[in-house]
Protein backbone atom coordinates (compact mmCIF):
# COMPACT_ATOMS: atom_id res chain seq x y z
CA UNK A 1 0.00 0.00 0.00
CA UNK A 2 1.19 3.37 -0.49
CA UNK A 3 1.14 5.65 2.32
CA UNK A 4 1.86 9.56 2.47
CA UNK A 5 3.31 10.71 5.54
CA UNK A 6 2.89 14.01 6.18
CA UNK A 7 4.16 16.58 8.59
CA UNK A 8 4.25 20.54 8.86
CA UNK A 9 7.28 22.70 10.41
CA UNK A 10 6.85 26.37 11.47
CA UNK A 11 3.53 26.37 13.00
CA UNK A 12 4.97 28.27 16.43
CA UNK A 13 7.39 30.88 14.93
CA UNK A 14 6.72 34.76 14.67
CA UNK A 15 7.75 35.05 10.85
CA UNK A 16 7.91 33.15 7.52
CA UNK A 17 5.57 30.55 6.12
CA UNK A 18 4.25 27.17 7.16
CA UNK A 19 5.75 24.62 5.39
CA UNK A 20 4.95 21.06 5.06
CA UNK A 21 6.24 18.03 3.21
CA UNK A 22 4.64 14.93 1.95
CA UNK A 23 6.93 11.33 1.60
CA UNK A 24 5.40 8.22 0.34
CA UNK A 25 8.15 5.25 0.68
CA UNK A 26 8.12 1.54 -1.06
CA UNK A 27 6.32 -0.43 1.78
CA UNK A 28 9.78 -2.45 2.14
CA UNK A 29 11.58 0.47 2.07
CA UNK A 30 13.76 1.17 5.42
CA UNK A 31 16.18 4.51 6.64
CA UNK A 32 18.08 4.16 9.83
CA UNK A 33 18.07 7.28 11.77
CA UNK A 34 14.87 8.33 11.05
CA UNK A 35 12.89 9.65 13.96
CA UNK A 36 10.91 13.44 14.60
CA UNK A 37 13.13 16.25 13.18
CA UNK A 38 13.58 17.77 16.53
CA UNK A 39 15.20 15.15 18.11
CA UNK A 40 18.19 15.55 15.64
CA UNK A 41 20.74 17.84 15.09
CA UNK A 42 20.57 20.51 11.80
CA UNK A 43 23.13 18.33 10.32
CA UNK A 44 21.53 14.67 10.83
CA UNK A 45 18.29 16.70 9.13
CA UNK A 46 20.39 17.84 6.32
CA UNK A 47 21.71 14.42 5.47
CA UNK A 48 18.67 12.48 6.04
CA UNK A 49 16.98 15.01 3.93
CA UNK A 50 19.52 14.22 1.33
CA UNK A 51 18.44 10.62 1.64
CA UNK A 52 15.19 10.50 1.79
CA UNK A 53 14.85 13.03 -1.81
CA UNK A 54 16.75 10.06 -2.98
CA UNK A 55 14.80 7.00 -1.46
CA UNK A 56 11.32 8.19 -1.49
CA UNK A 57 8.93 6.74 -4.40
CA UNK A 58 7.60 10.60 -4.25
CA UNK A 59 8.07 13.63 -1.84
CA UNK A 60 6.41 17.08 -2.19
CA UNK A 61 6.64 19.67 -0.25
CA UNK A 62 3.52 22.85 0.13
CA UNK A 63 3.91 25.83 1.92
CA UNK A 64 1.35 28.83 3.38
CA UNK A 65 2.36 32.30 2.93
CA UNK A 66 2.56 34.83 5.81
CA UNK A 67 -0.80 36.86 4.48
CA UNK A 68 -2.60 33.26 4.34
CA UNK A 69 -0.92 32.14 7.82
CA UNK A 70 -2.76 35.92 9.00
CA UNK A 71 -5.86 35.91 6.88
CA UNK A 72 -6.49 32.18 7.73
CA UNK A 73 -4.99 31.42 11.14
CA UNK A 74 -2.07 29.33 11.72
CA UNK A 75 -4.08 25.91 12.00
CA UNK A 76 -6.33 26.59 8.31
CA UNK A 77 -3.18 27.46 6.77
CA UNK A 78 -1.16 24.65 8.09
CA UNK A 79 -3.67 22.29 6.83
CA UNK A 80 -3.94 23.78 3.48
CA UNK A 81 -0.10 23.87 3.51
CA UNK A 82 -0.70 19.94 4.17
CA UNK A 83 -3.06 19.51 1.30
CA UNK A 84 -1.16 21.30 -1.18
CA UNK A 85 2.13 18.94 -0.42
CA UNK A 86 -0.27 16.07 -0.91
CA UNK A 87 -1.39 17.08 -4.40
CA UNK A 88 2.01 17.68 -5.66
CA UNK A 89 2.83 14.45 -4.67
CA UNK A 90 4.05 12.75 -8.70
CA UNK A 91 2.86 9.97 -7.38
CA UNK A 92 -0.40 9.82 -5.91
CA UNK A 93 -1.16 7.74 -2.18
CA UNK A 94 -3.69 5.06 -1.30
CA UNK A 95 -3.79 6.73 1.96
CA UNK A 96 -2.71 9.51 3.38
CA UNK A 97 -1.44 9.29 7.35
CA UNK A 98 -0.94 12.57 8.92
CA UNK A 99 0.87 14.08 11.94
CA UNK A 100 -1.25 15.66 14.85
CA UNK A 101 -5.00 15.76 15.29
CA UNK A 102 -6.20 16.99 12.36
CA UNK A 103 -6.53 16.31 8.07
CA UNK A 104 -7.21 18.36 5.70
CA UNK A 105 -10.00 17.92 3.29
CA UNK A 106 -8.53 15.33 0.95
CA UNK A 107 -9.95 13.10 -1.96
CA UNK A 108 -8.13 10.30 -0.33
CA UNK A 109 -8.25 8.18 2.97
CA UNK A 110 -6.75 10.00 5.74
CA UNK A 111 -6.37 9.57 9.15
CA UNK A 112 -4.59 11.74 11.62
CA UNK A 113 -2.05 9.96 14.04
CA UNK A 114 -0.88 11.97 17.07
CA UNK A 115 2.96 11.72 17.79
CA UNK A 116 3.39 9.96 14.25
CA UNK A 117 6.44 11.92 13.57
CA UNK A 118 7.94 9.91 16.38
CA UNK A 119 5.77 6.44 15.29
CA UNK A 120 6.04 6.20 11.75
CA UNK A 121 8.69 6.34 9.15
CA UNK A 122 6.72 8.37 6.39
CA UNK A 123 5.77 10.72 8.86
CA UNK A 124 8.99 11.18 10.72
CA UNK A 125 10.20 11.70 6.64
CA UNK A 126 8.14 14.47 6.23
CA UNK A 127 9.08 16.53 9.67
CA UNK A 128 12.47 16.15 7.86
CA UNK A 129 12.08 17.41 4.59
CA UNK A 130 9.57 20.11 6.33
CA UNK A 131 11.95 21.16 8.70
CA UNK A 132 14.97 21.62 6.44
CA UNK A 133 13.28 23.17 3.91
CA UNK A 134 11.65 25.78 5.79
CA UNK A 135 14.86 26.31 7.81
CA UNK A 136 16.51 26.75 4.19
CA UNK A 137 13.90 29.97 3.44
CA UNK A 138 14.49 31.24 6.75
CA UNK A 139 18.53 31.42 6.03
CA UNK A 140 17.41 32.97 3.01
CA UNK A 141 14.74 35.27 4.42
CA UNK A 142 18.04 36.18 6.81
CA UNK A 143 19.50 37.97 3.79
CA UNK A 144 16.66 40.50 3.38
CA UNK A 145 16.35 41.46 6.96
CA UNK A 146 19.65 40.39 8.72
CA UNK A 147 18.26 43.20 11.59
CA UNK A 148 16.37 40.06 12.66
CA UNK A 149 18.43 37.28 13.23
CA UNK A 150 16.01 34.65 11.02
CA UNK A 151 19.20 32.57 10.19
CA UNK A 152 20.14 31.71 13.73
CA UNK A 153 16.66 31.41 15.61
CA UNK A 154 14.41 30.96 12.61
CA UNK A 155 11.26 33.04 13.35
CA UNK A 156 11.14 32.00 16.65
CA UNK A 157 9.78 34.08 19.59
CA UNK A 158 13.80 34.08 21.06
CA UNK A 159 15.05 36.82 23.41
CA UNK A 160 17.17 37.78 20.33
CA UNK A 161 14.32 37.63 17.88
CA UNK A 162 11.78 39.98 20.04
CA UNK A 163 14.59 42.85 20.78
CA UNK A 164 15.11 42.89 16.98
CA UNK A 165 10.86 43.45 16.80
CA UNK A 166 11.05 46.20 19.73
CA UNK A 167 13.80 48.14 18.39
CA UNK A 168 13.35 47.86 14.37
CA UNK A 169 9.31 46.64 14.49
CA UNK A 170 7.69 44.27 12.21
CA UNK A 171 8.88 43.12 8.47
CA UNK A 172 7.05 41.95 5.62
CA UNK A 173 8.28 38.59 6.57
CA UNK A 174 6.13 38.45 10.31
CA UNK A 175 2.96 37.37 10.70
CA UNK A 176 1.30 40.24 11.52
CA UNK A 177 -1.59 38.71 13.89
CA UNK A 178 0.50 37.04 16.41
CA UNK A 179 0.75 38.56 19.82
CA UNK A 180 4.43 39.12 20.07
CA UNK A 181 4.67 41.14 16.18
CA UNK A 182 1.16 42.82 17.13
CA UNK A 183 2.97 43.90 20.17
CA UNK A 184 6.48 43.70 20.57
CA UNK A 185 6.44 44.99 23.65
CA UNK A 186 5.30 41.48 25.08
CA UNK A 187 7.61 39.49 27.64
CA UNK A 188 7.65 35.58 26.84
Amino acid sequence: MLIAGVDEAGRGPLAGPVVAAAVIFHPDQRLRGLRDSKLLTPEARDELAVKIRGLAVAWAVGESAVDEIDSLNIHHATLLAMKRAIESLATKPEVVWIDGMHCPALDYPARAIVDGDRLIASIAAASILAKTWRDAMLVELDRSYPAYGFARHKGYATAEHLAALRQHGPCPAHRRFFAHVAQPGLDL
